[in-house]
């Protein structure tokens, strides 16, 4: 086997070696070609150079084998802008709540006598869904250090354990009559990320790598759907005294092809209350 490699090897440098004498110097008794991870160089041998019906000798040529060197696939990682399209993000929403009810100013927000037990989320059933229009990676450095932001829909499904019902003016929410089987506030945003990525490993598509930084969200709508025998099912749409914007810290954690993203806003839900979102869940993203 290894005797018609060398064959072989020979035979090509042969030929190539007749093409430049044909293009180039037609004197010329040594060269060099450089095939794969070797270096063959001619010898000069005047029975190869000038009697092509000799068949070529292992001592007409010296071979030189040189260290391997892996070669990466790095056809995407040249680009100095690489885009991601439809991003699906999915997990758990819920707030940080330090509102103190017994003060006065908190009357504005809610009902005398509701406290944070009345305001507490059912976890498992309170709901973070991202849908990112698309997300764009851009190299500042060796496509280890990049910036990455996007553009994308951010829902929360916030569901309430107690008979609470939000109302349009203040105080906005007050302890209902009847029991529900189903009551959450739902509020949707466009949000805008800016993050800083590091990638240790930018030649691999499922490696390590890091993101952080913040993020800006315009409300677009919210509303509350209750569902109870007395009344059915009954949506009502308002602002219940929700802030407009919202801005939060984020981050990502690529581990493979596990992505794990999180959120915490830096301001409240609403105007009224210091209550502070948080999420965290899956991402579904191919970087």
């Amino acid at each position: 086997m290894k005797r018609i490699f060398l064959a072989g090897i020979i035979m090509l440098s042969s030929v190539i070696a007749i093409a430049q004498n044909d293009t180039t110097n037609v004197g010329s008794k040594d060269d060099t070609v450089h095939v794969g991870n070797f270096i063959i160089i001619r010898n000069g041998k005047e029975r190869n150079t000038y009697n092509d019906s000799l068949s070529p000798r292992r001592d007409d040529y010296t071979i030189i084998n040189l260290p391997h060197r892996r070669i990466y696939n790095t056809n995407h990682s040249n680009k100095t802008f690489s885009t991601n399209y439809l991003i699906f993000d999915l997990g758990f929403a819920n707030y940080n709540d330090k509102t103190d009810y017994a003060a006065p100013q908190a009357a504005t927000f809610a009902q005398t006598g509701i406290d944070k037990h009345d305001l507490k989320l059912i976890t498992g059933k309170s709901s973070n869904v991202n849908i990112w229009l698309f997300m764009q990676k851009l190299n500042v450095a060796d496509h280890v250090l990049n910036l990455k932001y996007g553009l994308g829909l951010n829902m929360y499904n916030y569901r309430y354990s107690s008979n609470i019902s939000f109302r349009e003016t203040s105080p906005y929410v007050v302890m209902d009559t009847i029991n529900f089987s189903k009551n959450k506030l739902y509020v949707g945003y466009a949000t805008v990320p800016f993050m800083i990525n590091i990638n240790p490993t930018p030649n691999h598509r499922h490696g390590f790598n890091l993101s952080a930084g913040v993020s800006a969200s315009y409300r677009l709508g919210s509303h509350t759907k209750q569902i109870s025998d007395e009344r059915g099912k009954d949506k009502n749409h308002n602002d219940f005294d929700l802030r407009p914007w919202m801005f939060s810290y984020v981050a990502e954690l690529g581990l493979g092809p596990v992505r794990v993203y999180g959120s915490y806003s830096i301001n409240t839900l609403f105007e009224d209350a210091k209550q502070y979102p948080y999420t965290i869940g899956l991402r579904f993203s191919n970087w």
